[in-house]
């Protein structure tokens, strides 16, 4: 069975009270509600973690090598400047799906860069809470295609 890590960024658990016209007012609790439905449907383990912390999310990424399959992963703000998550993301040879809420190319300049997209498989940006689903499916296509070579 595949073993899949959700990994949510800083101010994610701020979801339905932060900035709702930009992220909107569903919460974090309610779309992980959603995304464990999705896995049970779809027979995978999910695992699901939030951390507000750079180091946390490092420590995660790298234990992720270990016990996952891939990884789908919002890292919000830290998708602009953490070198240091771009990194740990090269370092696990596992894939990682980004995936955003927002659409960041059509928000500020400066999130128009994005450190994690260099390595990660692919990126889904811009559906909201769907964002999440469609990164899901792409990684268990990935995974499905490399199983069986």
């Amino acid at each position: 069975m595949l073993k899949i890590l959700v990994l949510h960024g800083p101010n994610l658990n701020l979801l339905g009270l932060r900035e709702p016209e930009i992220y909107g007012k569903t919460t974090l609790i309610d779309i992980n509600k959603e995304l464990m439905g999705f896995a049970k449907k779809e027979g995978f383990e999910l695992t699901i973690k939030q951390s507000n912390f750079e180091g946390e999310l490092i420590q995660i990424i790298q234990e992720a090598m270990e016990n996952y399959d891939g990884i789908v992963f919002n890292p919000a703000a830290y998708t602009h400047t953490s070198i240091a998550l771009r990194d740990a993301i090269a370092a696990v040879n596992i894939p990682v799906i980004e995936v955003h809420l927002s659409n960041i190319y059509k928000r500020e300049e400066f999130r128009h860069h994005s450190y994690i997209s260099e390595v990660a498989e692919g990126v889904v940006s811009g559906f909201g809470k769907e964002s999440y689903f469609l990164g899901l499916r792409a990684l268990i296509n990935l995974l499905s295609k490399k199983a069986k070579k």
